[in-house]
């Protein structure tokens, strides 16, 4: 699942860390690339009250959420390529190392990470900004960790802790390009689609 960007001004920024120590932060000089264009069906989906259901995490596995505060640059590209390279998640890719501070380290969204053995397994990202409309801006697990649970687990835990602002509702969009369980794990837990899109998508080749 992924949010559209649309990076609003006139927020205090949180206090911004430097990004080392974990991959290559800088962002790569512009080379020219293919590309293709990719025709996807986005739905968007919302709820306007809390799920009676939780979801227990898998008994099997050692499991832990941690609320990731000021994640540094180079750790969050880390977080988007391993979840969404096989998705085409492509717009945060684009933003300089400012602008993505800009998205992310910012009053109102937070960025939570599942850990599976001590492994980043997962990760969602909630933006709040808008008290009446909050969105579960990004959502999904690294491809290791599929097929083991842990999706429905975390799903469950991003519902509950967007809840816990008490906003007006949630929504979230997710795309014909995301796990094709993404749109019926959205459903189970509560999510009502509303809205269908047509969009056409500029991807590397």
């Amino acid at each position: 699942s992924k949010q559209t960007d649309d990076t609003e001004s006139g927020h205090h920024m949180k206090r911004k860390i430097p990004s080392s120590g974990f991959g290559n932060a800088k962002k790569p000089a512009s080379v020219k690339q293919e590309t293709q264009d990719i025709e996807t069906t986005v739905t968007y989906l919302s709820m306007d009250h809390p799920p009676s259901l939780r979801v227990m995490p898998p008994a099997n596995l050692k499991l832990a959420l941690m609320h990731v505060l000021d994640p540094t640059i180079s750790y969050y590209r880390y977080l988007y390529d391993a979840v969404g390279a096989e998705h085409h998640w492509i717009e945060r890719k684009l933003l300089s190392d400012d602008q993505l501070a800009a998205a992310i380290n910012v009053d109102g969204v937070d960025v939570y990470v599942a850990y599976c053995g001590g492994n980043p397994a997962g990760y969602f990202e909630i933006d709040a900004r808008d008290t009446e409309k909050c969105w579960l801006a990004y959502f999904g697990l690294l491809p290791e960790f599929h097929g083991l649970g842990i999706g429905k687990w975390l799903l469950s835990e991003a519902v509950r802790t967007a809840w816990a602002d008490k906003p007006e509702s949630l929504h979230v969009e997710t795309c014909t390009l995301d796990s094709p369980h993404a749109l019926g794990l959205y459903q189970q837990m509560g999510f009502i689609p509303y809205e269908r899109r047509n969009k056409t998508m500029t991807v590397p080749v």
